[in-house]
């Protein structure tokens, strides 16, 4: 009953003609930031960042929410329009969304998505809304040890919960401790990794990483590939529309189960790209129709954009409540809080309960308005990709160094872009995630501030990190966790050789 309380005043912050404009200007900017290639949600938000610092952190957040909003459901778009995936979570919706718009149910297809993507992320919303109070209360029973054992548990559910190689994923979370280890150590104060250059000083900044990686890697990339635009048009229409809600109902099964696996990778830190193919993939095993996979068939589309969009909400309370992000763009989001003066965590929705509900009253508007904005504006967002990508490429170049420029008005922060841009290039290449770099990098700090402080505590001895209930359950947790892919390579190879065995005849 708090909580409903809570969000009503929320919806009395976010309903202000000001506030609702910003939604519209983010849900158009990150339809656009979705369409277009070499750019996406982290890079999107990292460049609208900066324009932020002026703005109260209620108007900023909304902002940058919308804005990630409007670019998943640009990535959809292009998946199904272009067969491109704007977003990497949207890669699944390309299987079926595309020969859909091939045989001429392009209305149906970017129907199915924009709707199912519009249940998906109210589901996520509304868990947000009904678990905030208890995350909340939970997590301020926490200090030093707890909040180490809960960023411990994040880095251990990339490795045991993302899908990617373990070994890369621990790779990548090493560098990204590394590079927040850059500059002035918070504790002792003295300088460590700067390689007598006077600009590591200030350390590396997270955004200048991520438009590197994001932004220029993926440019790279997408020039490598060559890529060329040629796509189905599209003219949504109303009748269209209704059409395809009228036969929403009866793929309710799809629906439901895509809502529970994103916002399932949202709390947790698998993300919107693994909540995507897991429901996709599940979607096709259970379907009576599964061998219609891959033709254009709707539970195809509606799967995988149900769970992107759950995922891509329910990440948002992981970071509010416990200051761990559940996706790379909550990740940029959460480093924007602390730049505003917020720390994201249980005292921020004690402190600042106008910035917590106003932002989750803002996400039940925006998907609102994303998905009216994105239906009306599918054929002006899709023109834009007939442009060459000779002339789209250099202006998203461009973008990338105004943005890297105007975080510090620094020029080695572009030369820091640029090397970022070469690493992420290659983390695509050899099939490393970035993902956890990024969550490294933004967390780095705070995982060692609390594990020095536990050590402090304790005198060096490691037990306190079983000291009581909470912290030594969170703590198995995440050794269970960070094993998981050793365990399962146990299991896999008992079995194999239980298989393979010959059998002894008497």
């Amino acid at each position: 009953m708090a909580n409903l309380d809570s969000l009503f005043h929320g919806f009395a912050v976010a309903l202000t003609l000001q506030h609702v404009a910003l939604m519209m200007i983010g849900v158009l900017l990150g339809i656009l930031v979705g369409v277009l290639p070499g750019l996406g949600a982290p890079n999107g938000v990292t460049l609208l960042l900066p324009l932020t610092y002026t703005m109260d952190p209620v108007g900023a957040i909304i902002l940058l929410t919308s804005m990630y909003w409007g670019a998943l459901f640009g990535g959809s778009t292009t998946s199904i329009l272009f067969n491109i995936p704007g977003e990497p979570s949207s890669v699944a919706t390309t299987f079926d969304g595309h020969p859909m718009a091939k045989q001429g149910r392009a209305i149906q297809a970017l129907s199915f998505a924009f709707l199912s993507a519009g249940f998906g992320a109210m589901v996520g919303v509304i868990v947000t809304t009904l678990l905030s109070g208890w995350v909340t209360s939970f997590a301020l029973q926490f200090s030093s040890p707890e909040f180490f054992a809960v960023y411990f548990l994040a880095f251990a559910s990339f490795v045991g919960l993302s899908g990617a190689q373990a070994s890369k994923t621990i790779v990548s979370i090493l560098l990204g401790f590394a590079f927040a280890t850059v500059g002035m150590d918070t504790i002792s104060g003295s300088l460590r990794l700067t390689f007598g250059f006077d600009e590591l000083l200030r350390g590396i900044s997270f955004l200048i990483v991520v438009i590197g990686l994001f932004g220029i890697g993926e440019l790279l990339l997408t020039m490598e590939e060559g890529l060329k635009f040629e796509g189905v048009k599209a003219k949504v229409s109303l009748a269209g529309v209704m059409e395809t809600l009228v036969r929403m109902p009866r793929y309710w099964v799809a629906l439901v189960r895509g809502s529970l696996i994103g916002v399932w990778m949202g709390i947790t830190p698998g993300g919107p790209t693994a909540a995507s193919f897991m429901s996709y993939g599940l979607a096709k095993r259970f379907s009576r129709r599964r061998e219609h996979f891959g033709t254009g068939e709707p539970e195809g589309v509606i799967a995988p954009e149900t769970a992107d969009h759950g995922a891509g909400t329910a990440a948002m309370l992981p970071m509010l409540a416990l200051g761990i992000p559940g996706s790379a763009t909550a990740a940029v989001m959460m480093g924007g809080l602390m730049i505003w003066g917020l720390n994201p965590g249980p005292m921020l929705f004690i402190e600042r309960p106008d910035f917590v509900w106003g932002l989750i009253a803002s996400m039940y508007i925006g998907n609102v308005v994303a998905v009216v904005l994105v239906l009306a504006t599918v054929p002006l967002f899709a023109s834009i990709l007939r442009i060459p990508f000779a002339i789209i490429g250099p202006l998203i170049v461009v973008v990338c160094f105004i943005g890297a420029w105007t975080v510090g008005a620094s020029k080695p922060d572009l030369w820091i872009a640029l090397i970022f841009g070469v690493i992420g290039y290659v983390f695509k290449k050899l099939d490393y995630p970035i993902a956890p770099l990024v969550l490294a990098l933004v967390l780095g700090d705070k995982a060692e501030d609390a594990f020095r402080q536990s050590m402090l505590m304790s005198q060096g001895s490691l037990n306190i990190f079983f000291s009581n209930p909470l912290v030594g359950t969170i703590t198995t947790l995440a050794v269970i966790l960070l094993t998981w892919p050793l365990w399962m390579s146990l299991i896999r190879r008992a079995h194999l050789l239980r298989i393979t065995q010959p059998k002894v005849v008497e």
